[in-house]
């Protein structure tokens, strides 16, 4: 993991699926839940959806607070 990946987290939307348009840091538990399950995709969306599901998984989603405040 680098640092910019918990800016990308607050900034870049998923481009599919049911959750399509919705900012990574903002998909609900059970939808990353069922990517660790089934298999997160290829590349960057991937790495950053699994990247998220350990931060949701954890509880330590409020360290993207700071990231968000700076984007507005």
């Amino acid at each position: 993991m680098h640092a910019e990946d918990l800016l990308l987290l607050v900034t870049r939307e998923i481009p599919f699926g049911k959750y399509k348009g919705r900012l990574i840091a903002d998909l609900p538990g059970n939808y990353l839940n069922w990517f660790a399950r089934e298999g997160f995709p290829p590349g960057e969306i991937g790495r950053l959806l699994a990247l998220m599901q350990e931060i949701d998984h954890n509880g330590l989603s409020d360290l993207l607070a700071p990231l968000r405040a700076s984007k507005r």
